[in-house]
């Protein structure tokens, strides 16, 4: 491995750096001692993490979605709260509201802001989509800003914060899909999806049984906003980043270099946002496979996640069941390979 960063905190950058990648390793043994499979859903929630963004999980019921996040909130040493998206459930249940409380000394009343659970390192929007777009939204300059406006006063969360909301595919009565621009928010949308047959005969063995076990914390918060600055002196090669601006670029169906698909299964494509995730991410992953820059391969195998939620298919793609999966494999297969440039 070599070293990275210009500075005179190199030898710092280099520690964090092996720091991370000790700790993804021993976080991922921990959350396999509760979870059975579903690697690839840990690797990326991980990378959200590090990334300083939120994550969306998409599966149907029953595929340890929420148990997932609980066990990544154990190891890593952060404040937790579940927030069960409702149809009832309104902003003020999210974010907290004023209450008039009477002084004991004086009997004078005055406004007190009473904290909600958003409040906290690592919040589970369970079943986001559940609750009305009023709702949903009260996440959004939480998400954003990092920040809760009541009352005409804003309160900063504690740092670090992360949204790591849950939907269920399948059911759609009752439920109000997220708006485009929230999903933008979102760093990757997760698919989880069911476990094999040696793994499913696992869950059936500790689910059914006496087994227990303790998740010890790994990571502490303090130390991943340090590994999360670590993260932006990862450098990314120019071929890398020409391939990310030429791969979000040519989903454009009015780009003059689109992809002659494009115009007729894409209504819009992604935005700058999907280049800045792409970047990030590449980072992120390039530490945790133990390497110092980020490689275009590290793109590709992220790339589905950060795009699935940003391209929306046309009317004739739906109706022939090309999903935006598909589109993703189609895009990357036409990407000509770049050739490696010097630093």
């Amino acid at each position: 491995m070599t070293r990275f960063g210009g500075g005179p905190d190199k030898s710092s950058d280099s520690q964090n750096a092996q720091r991370l990648v000790e700790a993804y390793q021993t976080i991922t043994a921990e959350i396999g001692k509760v979870i059975v499979g579903q690697q690839e859903v840990i690797e990326q929630l991980m990378i959200a993490v590090l990334a300083h963004g939120h994550c969306l999980l998409e599966g149907v019921p029953g595929l340890a979605k929420t148990l997932i996040v609980r066990c990544l909130s154990a190891v890593m040493d952060l404040s937790f709260r579940r927030i069960q998206f409702t149809p009832d459930l309104m902003p003020a249940d999210i974010t907290g509201t004023d209450i008039i409380q009477e002084e004991p000394d004086t009997g004078r009343r005055r406004l007190v802001f009473e904290k909600g659970p958003v409040f906290a390192h690592l919040i589970l929007a369970d079943e986001i989509n559940r609750a009305p777009p009023k709702t949903q939204a009260a996440l959004l300059e939480a998400m954003q800003e990092h920040s809760v406006t009541v009352g005409g006063h804003t309160y900063k969360l504690e740092e670090p914060f992360f949204v790591l909301a849950t939907q269920n595919p399948i059911e759609q009565e009752g439920t109000y899909p997220l708006p485009e621009a929230q999903r933008d928010r979102f760093l990757f949308q997760v698919k989880v999806d069911y476990p094999d047959l040696e793994q499913e005969r696992e869950i059936i063995n500790r689910t059914t049984s006496a087994f227990q076990v303790d998740l010890a914390p790994v990571i502490a918060g303090a130390e991943i906003s340090a590994c999360q600055q670590t993260v932006l002196k990862v450098p990314v090669p120019p071929h890398v980043v020409d391939f990310v601006l030429e791969l979000v670029r040519r989903s454009r169906p009015d780009n003059a270099e689109a992809f002659s698909f494009a115009k007729d299964l894409i209504e819009w494509g992604a935005g700058p946002r999907a280049c800045q995730n792409l970047i990030l991410g590449a980072k992120v992953r390039a530490l945790l496979h133990g390497r110092y820059h980020a490689t275009v391969d590290d793109v590709e195998a992220l790339a589905h996640p950060i795009l699935r939620h940003r391209i929306v298919p046309t009317f004739n793609a739906e109706s022939e069941g090309i999903t935006v999966d598909m589109m993703v494999d189609q895009m990357l297969a036409a990407m000509p390979r770049p050739k490696a440039k010097v630093l």
